[in-house]
């Protein structure tokens, strides 16, 4: 069978049926999880016929023998093998020698958690997709994250706008399992509620922040080129007691973006390939369309040094004042606006 997307093997589980091998690759660990607790819904081994462990800690004499072994009592065995990249040679030689000839009887479920080396896997991606099928579970990015967040809150009787889900995605990052939790807080949250629309407040209230403190503020005013609300927010963190180093951060990651932008837009570049080549969300496409607004090549230039000088103070602890500092970058990275 040749290799399937995790969509692919979802839809084929959803018919209820099981092939003898599965080779689930890829960095997506929450979502792997979730297609060997959906097999194994549909085996329906009991304990005497169910066999889990970490590849690199089990017993491959047990575990093969096990594989090729009638279930006891039952129509059928599952055995789940996880992080096979950690395999020595001998005991994935005697894998690859099983995956000849698998048992019917047996599901055996195999996970790859280091994408860069199962580029070498040849072999072995061969013979689970002989034997079986092979899925890969890249973490989700982009537009794909932004589908599944909207998907689970649709599932959770939630509705949310491009702006909620996008501070959601940006607090919490692509982690899914992470995701998931902060989804259930923000069911718990509107629970009492008639309306279930989540808005960026109930976002933010989740995660922690008020209103107020929005983590992306400074972030969006520097990319709206608000250079007045930029320094205004500056003061306004470090009055709040936040450390310089990390408002310096809060400093640096919009600029790289812009200057990113601005550079693959005076290369002429296409919108959609800038979006693309920046890895932006789409979403973020008013930061490419405008990019002609943005300041010229040699700001950011100025601007970057600047934040080295800045990193090297608060690291040294020079006794420099941080507001000077942080406004001195964009005062600079803004001249002429």
């Amino acid at each position: 069978m040749p290799k399937l997307t995790a969509e692919k093997l979802q839809a084929a589980l959803a018919q209820n049926t099981v092939v003898p091998v599965y080779l689930l690759t890829g960095d997506d660990a929450y979502r792997k999880n979730l297609i060997i607790q959906k097999i194994r819904e549909i085996v329906g081994p009991d304990d005497f016929n169910y066999y889990a462990s970490e590849a690199d800690k089990a017993d491959w004499g047990e575990a093969l023998a096990l594989a090729n072994t009638a279930p006891v009592f039952s129509s059928a065995r599952m055995l789940v093998l996880t992080g096979i990249e950690k395999l020595r040679k001998d005991p994935k030689e005697a894998l690859l020698r099983y995956l000849e000839n698998p048992l019917p009887t047996t599901t055996l479920v195999l996970t790859h958690n280091d994408s860069k080396k199962m580029k070498t896997e040849k072999a072995l991606a061969e013979a689970c997709a002989a034997a079986g099928c092979t899925a890969d579970f890249a973490e989700l990015k982009k537009d794909e994250l932004n589908v599944w967040v909207r998907e689970k809150m649709r599932e959770k009787g939630l509705k949310a706008d491009f702006d909620s889900v996008d501070l959601l995605c940006e607090s919490v990052g692509g982690e899914l399992s992470a995701l998931e939790n902060e989804m259930e807080k923000l069911y718990l949250y509107a629970l009492d509620r008639e309306d279930k629309t989540i808005t960026k407040e109930d976002v933010l209230a989740c995660i922690g922040f008020s209103k107020e403190e929005n983590p992306f503020e400074l972030s969006n005013a520097i990319t709206a080129c608000s250079k007045a609300r930029a320094v205004k927010l500056v003061d306004k963190l470090l009055d709040d007691g936040e450390e310089p180093i990390g408002v310096l951060s809060k400093i640096t990651f919009p600029i790289l973006k812009m200057a990113r932008i601005k550079r693959m837009a005076d290369a002429g570049m296409a919108p959609a390939d800038i979006l693309r080549a920046a890895g932006l969300m789409y979403w973020e496409n008013r930061l490419v369309n405008s990019a002609r607004s943005f300041p010229p090549q040699k700001n950011f230039v100025s601007a970057l040094n600047r934040i080295i000088d800045a990193d090297s103070a608060f690291k040294s602890s020079s006794g420099s004042d941080p507001k000077i500092l942080l406004k001195g970058i964009l005062l600079t990275l803004f001249a002429g606006k």
